[in-house]
């Protein structure tokens, strides 16, 4: 609903008290314990306080006269006007019922020279039907990921058994994960993504029937860094397809660790599960096994997927060993649950399971994502 005016407000005036008394909006779900995050959108006790007290004597309207100027929301793109579009040539078809196998699209950048990214937005022409969307920068060096595949025409292969599809493994960056609530993001002054001279950008589109035949034809906005970044922006990852979550179990730990092979700066925490997932924990494991947690999630929502951007972005040496931990609730008890019966294990369509916890670091600009994980011997 829309919460533009008093008029709009007024008849969900309860409501909102018992979504803010119970934390459920504004959507934030790490921790307060642990770690400080730019884009922290909780309300505070008194800001909590001012809305029950509101609620209980009345929901008056006030004085219009003492109101603030009316917000003005920016028409289109939430980054401002793109400096480079890229667009589906045409749109995917996407059938009301059934199991859709992930899409792949390849779209030309056609740089003729390397680009800097400071904004990026992807927008969906139907997100109803859009469970996420990653965009990958592929390189030309020469093309080892998805080769021999169309230009710009939408197609699939075959998911593995409960193994990671081999459309998915590359070691491209990602310039962008889009999913409910992150539809957008954007680096401060002085970081940026590379985008190589003769780069595709890669759509990689999990779809999902929501009753009705639809069609998709996604964008990508970008806007360009006016001058080239001190430090080069790297999406990274690390996850768990092994596991098996037992049917019935309300609390189900996996688990992941590695250590990092090169300096790097810690700028923001990703984590990713499905409808089973209940909690999330991003951990420092110290040389004398002391525990740092950067975030935890006690609450994960699978309807709002949430980029954590660090408020001081933390530096972190080669060898740093990260552990994050993910937790499964396959029990009846969990609303979400597609089958509380069934033996669960990774899979990339919502009944199944995901742990994977991405992550950004800021790098010197000549380091490109290979080059990153060469080890110093």
């Amino acid at each position: 609903m829309p919460l533009l005016t008093y008029a709009g407000v007024r008849p969900w005036a309860k409501a909102i008290r018992e979504a803010v008394l119970a934390r459920k909006m504004p959507p934030w779900f790490a921790d307060s314990k642990y770690g400080h995050f730019a884009n922290d959108r909780s309300l505070t006790k008194s800001e909590i306080d001012t809305i029950v007290d509101w609620v209980d004597t009345g929901t008056a309207e006030g004085n219009p006269k003492d109101a603030p100027p009316a917000r003005v929301w920016p028409p289109g793109w939430s980054i401002g006007s793109p400096d480079a579009i890229f667009e589906m040539p045409e749109a995917v078809a996407i059938p009301g019922q059934g199991t859709i196998e992930y899409q792949y699209v390849i779209l030309p950048t056609r740089f003729s020279e390397d680009k800097w990214v400071e904004k990026v937005e992807v927008r969906p022409s139907d997100r109803s039907t859009v469970h996420h969307a990653v965009v990958y920068i592929r390189e030309q060096n020469p093309t080892t990921w998805l080769p021999n595949q169309p230009i710009g025409r939408p197609f699939s292969l075959p998911a593995a058994n409960h193994r990671p599809n081999p459309a998915s493994l590359t070691t491209s960056d990602i310039l962008m994960v889009y999913t409910p609530g992150n539809s957008s993001d954007s680096w401060p002054h002085g970081l940026a993504k590379r985008i190589k001279a003769g780069s595709d950008l890669v759509l990689q589109m999990h779809y999902t029937a929501n009753g009705k035949d639809a069609a998709d034809r996604t964008r990508i906005g970008v806007v360009f860094a006016k001058e080239p970044p001190k430090q080069a922006v790297l999406t990274l990852q690390m996850g768990n397809d092994k596991f098996v979550i037992p049917a019935g179990d309300a609390n189900y730990r996996v688990a992941v660790s590695g250590t990092l092979p090169n300096d790097a700066t810690l700028i923001s925490l990703f984590p990713h599960m499905h409808l089973r997932g209940k909690g999330f924990e991003y951990l420092i494991v110290g040389p004398d096994g002391k525990i740092e947690t950067l975030l935890k999630i006690n609450r994960y929502n699978f309807n709002w997927q949430l980029n954590y951007r660090l408020a001081e972005p933390r530096v972190l040496p080669a060898g740093t060993r990260l552990q994050w931990i993910g937790y499964f609730d396959n029990s009846p008890n969990n609303p979400t649950n597609p089958d509380s019966t069934a033996e669960v294990r990774f899979g990339e369509q919502s009944w199944e399971e995901m742990m994977i916890g991405f992550f950004d670091v800021a790098v010197d600009p000549k380091i490109g994502k290979p080059a990153f994980f060469e080890r110093k011997r």
